[in-house]
């Protein structure tokens, strides 16, 4: 099967011929329809993060897949042959961005019939990012105020759907010309982080989410008030910060979630929640694909096709 694969940390991908999985009893054989990137995927290409996930070159990239299940393990039992799904692979079943790919079970759930496998594969790791940011680990509760940091990005743009479902008032940082577009997903407040300083606009807030570390995260502990939280998946609050403003601070990794996705699903399916496709650049195509999210301007997500 054609792959898209790292074979040395700094260089260019290279799509080549690899052999396809061997499935396992708890996972299921997906034929993949389409992969997106991620911020985690370029740093794996550049080695930033070769000590935290040590995997052996050549080593196929992406986390994200939308594709039809043509096997099942023994062990499965939610899912069967010609099934539409999609989800977020686990770390060390990474390498979706290939016609065939392995994924456990338990990490994936059914695809809505109401969008495509393009847009399907947009959403697991930015939406599961978003939703345990917002719900396990930010408390939002409807009534409150959040602020979403980079609001027209891939974790962003869901982030703001999903914290105006759930009740909340959402304001957002973006650039000049993406001011009408988070407007358009639901934010109720927009701010041009290039003409305008947040900190400044913005006060009293329940809950901060953090998608950018370093001064933008320093600066979110003027926002929000007493008691509230900030939530972060680029910093850490090393200058003890949280102490001395009287919020919690916490900071995670999405956690992969097969159940999790169907709640999104639903959310999908009663056209609740929009999935937004910056690009789509076929496999052949996938470094053009990292050179673009590696922009950093990208607005929503960065599609591979594969099929």
């Amino acid at each position: 099967m054609k792959a898209a694969v790292v074979t040395e940390y700094g260089s260019p991908l290279r799509v080549v011929e690899v052999d396809r999985p061997v499935l396992t009893p708890d996972s299921v054989m997906i034929e993949v329809h389409a992969s997106s990137v991620n911020p985690i995927d370029s740093l794996i290409v550049h080695g930033v993060v070769k000590d935290m996930l040590p995997y052996q070159l050549p080593w196929i990239v992406g986390y994200d897949v939308s594709g039809v299940v043509v096997e099942c393990g023994s062990d499965v039992t939610t899912f069967s042959v010609s099934d539409e799904v999609f989800g977020r692979a686990d770390s060390f079943q990474a390498g979706t961005m290939a016609q065939y790919a392995m994924i456990k079970s338990h990490d994936l759930a059914k695809k809505p019939d109401n969008i495509t496998h393009l847009q399907a594969a947009g959403i697991p790791l930015a939406g599961l990012t978003a939703w345990q940011a917002l719900v396990e680990h930010g408390h939002l509760q409807p009534g409150e105020k959040v602020l979403i940091h980079a609001g027209s990005g891939g974790v962003g743009s869901l982030a703001i759907q999903i914290a105006k479902h759930l009740g909340a008032f959402v304001a957002t940082t973006t650039s000049e010309s993406n001011l009408e577009f988070v407007r358009s997903l639901g934010a109720d407040i927009a701010i041009d982080y290039k003409a305008q300083r947040f900190d400044a606009e913005l006060d009293d807030y329940d809950l901060v989410i953090d998608t950018l570390g370093g001064d933008s995260l320093t600066r979110s502990f003027d926002v929000v008030k007493r008691g509230g939280r900030i939530v972060s998946i680029k910093g850490a609050d090393v200058d003890g910060l949280a102490h001395k403003y009287g919020v919690t601070f916490s900071a995670f990794y999405m956690s992969p979630s097969g159940e999790m996705l169907a709640t999104l699903a639903d959310l999908i399916a009663a056209d609740k929640l929009r999935p937004i496709v910056d690009s789509v650049f076929s496999l052949d195509d996938v470094q053009q694909a990292f050179d673009r999210s590696d922009t950093g301007r990208a607005r929503g997500k960065i599609i591979v096709q594969i099929r």
